[in-house]
């Protein structure tokens, strides 16, 4: 295999994750990955679980002298979301990442790169392998679908578990100690359309060039949601010059603000509406932040056959009411933690299945309040139930509270400040982590969430920074180390 990073240390964590990126390994599609993880503990005679979900727990004993310390347990995610630009041609299911190196930062070509959390899975197999001279007993835990709603975690065994201190791999900022975070949900929608015959002309819209990213991380930042857009622009279109739906499709992932949005109209009024959308493009220009500035209109014209259908009058209205009424960003800003997103909802799928005739929705809802989230599946299901429409809810994960005293945090804040010389910021985030399935397992789990530097993650534009890795692992050799 050719190898594309050169140059950083520990060369083995490097490798490893080139090694993983060769695999696909989306949610759902994590079997080849375990497969290597037994394959890889096999080889070293380390004891190794396999679960039916593909969750994969491997034990690495205690080194000389260290047998009488409590164990440590290491933590992340197999699973990667799977983005990529339209003109990307990318099959995820077969094909490995094409990765690159650019002014010390690593991505991968029209595709997320998977560092989130492949970063965790090479970590945790360069310890296994040799890493760290001086340790104590080590579980590594590999859990699966973490990107569709935390899945794996939510099926695992617990009992197999000794350690009671925690080490989770899923942070994407170095300077960043994570001590707690949101609990969510996710919400499937389902509205029935109704269809008729139509020859009248199709005009297709596509919103293209907002900058996306995390629906928890990144929802606070005021990026502009493309399906969200995309219903202010029909819904202003069809004000000005009534056309029928024909379709509209948007994001792929719940958990990723959308980026792109596709919608194709049918109309008398070509010209008309061709010269409404030029105009309203500038009016939503203007508005939009410095990081969506890449925002544009894609507009194309058609002519439609005999047999061409599009929604009648009512659908249209009602699929554009539905779109452009639910709400979707910050819904509540904590009034304990100055800055930090307490409840947000993410539209983060919009597609058609012509065939049962039905607009599909997907809404990840996030907060650190039960009681929110409870409120947010009431609203969807009242509103879904206006227009005939049905709900399915799934996949819901608890919150990690702030624990006030937690001895694995202060050691890793004096390993960070011996390697880094200065402090790291301690905080509590608005995404849903691994962590609070495991704690509502096993309370008495210490546990802090840390990691090298990542930007864009669930998007086209994720990368992470090299340098920040090398840090990072002479961080996690001080912790434990000692």
């Amino acid at each position: 295999m050719s190898y594309v990073i050169h140059g950083y240390r520990p060369e083995k964590l490097f490798r490893y994750f080139e090694d993983l990126a060769a695999i696909p390994h989306g949610s759902g599609n994590e079997s080849a990955v375990a497969d290597w993880l037994e394959g890889f503990a096999r080889e070293r005679s380390l004891d190794c679980v396999r679960d039916e979900w593909n969750n994969v727990l491997i034990r690495l004993p205690a080194s000389e002298g260290r047998e009488e310390e409590p164990a440590l347990l290491l933590q992340g995610h197999t699973d990667m979301v799977c983005e990529k630009n339209r003109d990307t041609v990318h099959d995820f299911t077969k094909d490995g990442l094409k990765l690159a190196v650019c002014d010390g930062w690593l991505h991968a070509e029209g595709t997320t790169l998977g560092g989130d959390d492949g970063i965790a899975v090479a970590t945790m197999m360069t310890i296994l392998d040799g890493g760290i001279a001086s340790h104590p007993a080590i579980e590594c835990l590999f859990t699966v679908a973490e990107e569709t709603g935390l899945i794996g975690a939510g099926n695992f065994d617990y009992s197999l578990l000794r350690a009671r201190r925690m080490i989770n791999l899923d942070n994407e900022e170095l300077g960043i100690l994570i001590a707690g975070c949101a609990g969510g949900i996710r919400s499937e929608i389902s509205l029935p359309i109704n269809t008729v015959p139509c020859a009248l002309s199709r005009v297709e819209i596509q919103v293209k060039g907002l900058c996306g990213g995390h629906s928890g991380g990144c929802i606070h930042m005021g990026r502009a949601n493309a399906n969200k857009l995309m219903a202010r622009i029909l819904l202003a279109l069809h004000g000005a010059h009534a056309f029928r739906l024909v379709s509209v499709e948007g994001g792929s992932k719940d958990n990723a603000i959308p980026r792109e949005c596709r919608a194709v109209i049918a109309t008398d009024a070509v010209e008309e509406s061709l010269a409404f959308l030029a105009a309203y493009e500038k009016t939503v220009a203007a508005e939009l932040g410095e990081e969506d500035r890449a925002f544009h209109l894609e507009t194309a014209v058609s002519s439609a056959t005999a047999t061409d259908r599009a929604m009648d009058t009512l659908a249209t209205s009602r699929m554009l009411a539905f779109l452009s009424s639910v709400q979707d960003g910050v819904m509540a800003m904590s009034h304990d933690v100055p800055g930090l997103v307490e409840y947000s909802r993410n539209l983060g799928v919009v597609s058609m299945d012509t065939e049962l005739c039905r607009l599909n929705c997907v809404v990840s809802t996030r907060s650190a309040i039960e009681a929110q989230i409870d409120a947010s599946v009431a609203q969807l299901d009242a509103l879904a139930s206006m227009l005939g429409g049905k709900t399915r809810h799934h996949s819901r994960y608890p919150g990690w509270n702030y624990e006030k005293d937690s001895a694995i945090r202060e050691k890793y804040l004096e390993s960070y400040r011996r390697v880094m010389g200065k402090d790291v910021e301690v905080t509590i985030i608005h995404a849903g982590l691994e962590c609070g399935i495991i704690k509502n397992h096993l309370p008495d789990m210490d546990a802090i969430s840390v990691g090298p530097d990542m930007q864009g993650i669930h998007s086209p534009d994720e990368r992470m920074d090299l340098a920040s890795c090398e840090k990072f692992w002479q961080i996690l050799v001080s912790e434990i180390e000692g």
